[in-house]
């Protein structure tokens, strides 16, 4: 959505094709205000009807998530939205033959969308450039029952990427993986445009200082696949133990919580030092952030890169990352605002509250260097998505 919304301030006018989603875990129609001053054409495969949505539970663990997943497995590939190709083929055709379009961007997952391109692509003579915000065959998280069915998949891959004119990846680790699976590839037909954040989103809150005389550690988004918050909760709770001199210390977390994950909660003991906001429209999510302290996040692989980390740049705040060895975490710390920590050791998480806590006492929390947090502005990186949309139209 902000490569839409800033696409035209560098020449290029998007015609966005999509889906009229029926239910789902959450819905946020204030992201969708950035378009409503723009002229952006969303055309959608089936009725689109606000009033009649649905939010749908979040499921309630990660193993039972992944039962079904495995049972879909196999029979959808490359992925569930594989059901939308056949309408979402007819709704391209209709676009292509009522505009003039110079290039296809397909963004992903869904992997379905990248067929959809390389489909109306062939039909009409018309360049397509895939955009892979996650990892594809590589991913430890998309279920393959059989060889055969890696194999398809692993060549349903192939084939997208001779035909592409350009690839675009969020980070170094996936355009590794590519370059080492598919020697075909040229490093420059690989073009690495990272997650980011809107300035613009913060900037109604520019002013806006954390809770005087309370020390505030915030997550923000979901706890998917096999994030857990169980390390970090453990963790939190010694430092509230050990650190009893009645000042008040809060762990807030915004977004979908799994049931399984609230259990840690009570077990712990500190139910009077954790907020659940539960989901919250992304202006109340910024504003939440920058009413925090220090800012954490969890991963325990390095094959996806969370862009939840660039808006925590975009919020200027101190960074707690337990993650494993890698780039996002190495990122992370080179922002000079971070401490990292291995996504399960909870006495190195313990380590790190105390060494923030100590630091925002004597009030000197570091923050992201501004020259480090602006290469990430969404605006720029749309510059770049934009130069790279112009050399796939000249190929």
């Amino acid at each position: 959505m902000k490569f839409v919304k800033y696409l035209p301030e560098f020449n290029w006018k998007p015609i966005v094709l999509t889906t009229s989603p029926k239910s789902y875990y959450a819905f946020d129609d204030e992201l969708q205000k950035d378009l409503e001053t723009l002229d952006v054409e969303v055309y959608r495969t089936g009725e689109y009807s606000p009033e009649q949505r649905k939010v749908k539970p979040f499921p309630p663990s990660y193993r039972l998530q992944n039962f079904f997943r495995f049972l879909a497995s196999f029979f959808l590939q490359p992925d569930t939205k594989i059901l939308w190709k056949k309408k979402a083929l007819n709704l391209g055709r209709k676009i292509l033959q009522e505009n003039k379009i110079d290039v296809i961007l397909a963004t992903a997952p869904p992997f379905t969308d990248f067929l959809v391109a390389s489909t109306l692509s062939e039909e009409f003579k018309v360049p397509f450039v895939i955009d892979y915000r996650d990892i594809w065959v590589d991913n430890p998280f998309h279920f393959f029952p059989t060889f055969f069915h890696k194999n398809y998949v692993r060549k349903l891959e192939e084939s997208i990427l001779k035909k592409a004119k350009r690839i675009i990846v969020t980070f170094r680790g996936t355009k590794d993986v590519l370059l080492t699976r598919y020697p075909f590839l040229k490093s420059d037909e690989v073009v690495i445009i990272p997650h980011g954040f809107d300035a613009s989103d913060f900037s109604s809150f520019e002013n806006l200082k954390p809770v005087p005389g309370k020390f505030v550690v915030t997550h923000s988004g979901l706890f998917q696949d096999n994030r857990t918050p169980k390390y970090f909760l453990k963790a939190f709770s010694e430092f509230v133990k050990t650190r009893n001199d009645g000042i008040p210390k809060e762990a807030w977390f915004i977004g979908i919580m799994r049931k399984s994950h609230k259990k840690y909660i009570k077990r712990y003991g500190i139910e009077e030092n954790v907020k659940l906001f539960g989901y919250q429209p992304h202006n109340q999510v910024i504003r939440l952030l920058k009413m925090s302290n220090i800012l954490w996040l969890t991963f325990e692989d390095n094959v996806r890169s969370p862009g939840k980390l660039f808006e925590y740049f975009g919020a200027r705040k101190p960074i707690l990352i337990c993650a494993p060895d890698g780039y996002m975490k190495n990122l992370a710390l080179e922002s000079k605002a971070a401490i990292g920590t291995n996504p399960r050791d909870v006495d190195g998480i313990n380590r790190a509250l105390n060494t923030f806590y100590d630091l925002w006492q004597k009030d000197i929390l570091p923050v992201p260097a501004n020259d480090f947090v602006e290469q990430f502005d969404r605006k720029k990186l749309t510059q770049e998505l934009a130069y790279q949309l112009a050399l796939a139209c000249e190929v």
